[in-house]
């Protein structure tokens, strides 16, 4: 019994970061993490809004405390679901390797181990990222799969990442955040796409309308 205990309290915590822009968040966020909670055996997901998100420049995003609240109203209903400002409150751009360095520092050395939540077409490009191979080191990388981007193409990264990578595949996930603002900005309904409460946010306060629509 005293072997088992102290196995127990060795045991790491298993976290996953779901990190994105969420502008907005939909169900296809919420889908991906709550199955990786479920597969991964994960303690819990911290949602992590992108504060100035180096890789979306070329588009206006919306504002951080839009994204945030939009982030929060879409995961208070579920007790594993958490949601972080880190990126929110720090300056300057958000680059991953800093949020996951930092919030190592949230829990006892060796206690945790992360597991980056995003999705695939994301992950293809984790090589343009802020030190690439430092975030390996700190996390587990998780790629959800994506309709359009094929499973062969983890094969188009190098070696060292791609053997990090955990692929949690997820039919049917073709909800996407530029499809919901499209659908917002020509006056289409997003109902069933967004929790109820995201959606008569985005209304009231009239996010990603165009021409006054």
């Amino acid at each position: 019994m005293e072997t088992a205990e102290k196995s127990f309290l060795l045991r790491k915590k298993r976290i996953g970061i779901m990190g994105g822009t969420f502008d907005p968040i939909h169900f296809g966020h919420l889908i991906a993490a709550e199955e990786a909670y479920c597969v991964l055996n994960l303690s819990e997901v911290v949602f992590v809004p992108t504060g100035n998100p180096p890789h979306k420049s070329r588009r206006q995003v919306s504002f951080p405390e839009d994204r945030y609240i939009m982030t929060l109203m879409a995961t208070i209903d579920n007790p594993h679901f958490k949601i972080s400002r880190i990126e929110i409150d720090r300056e300057g751009p958000s680059h991953t390797i800093d949020t996951l360095r930092e919030m190592h520092h949230w829990y006892p050395p060796g206690s945790v181990q992360f597991y980056f939540i995003t999705g695939l077409d994301a992950v293809l490009e984790l090589p343009s990222w802020k030190d690439p191979y430092s975030i390996i080191k700190e996390a587990s990388i998780v790629a959800v799969t994506r309709p359009g981007y094929s499973i062969e193409r983890l094969d188009e990264l190098p070696e060292a990442i791609k053997r990090t990578v955990v692929l949690l595949e997820i039919p049917m996930l073709a909800i996407s955040s530029t499809a919901i603002r499209r659908r917002v900005a020509e006056g289409s309904s997003i109902r069933y796409l967004v929790p109820w409460n995201v959606e008569h946010y985005i209304y009231k306060k009239s996010l990603y309308i165009r021409d006054g629509r």
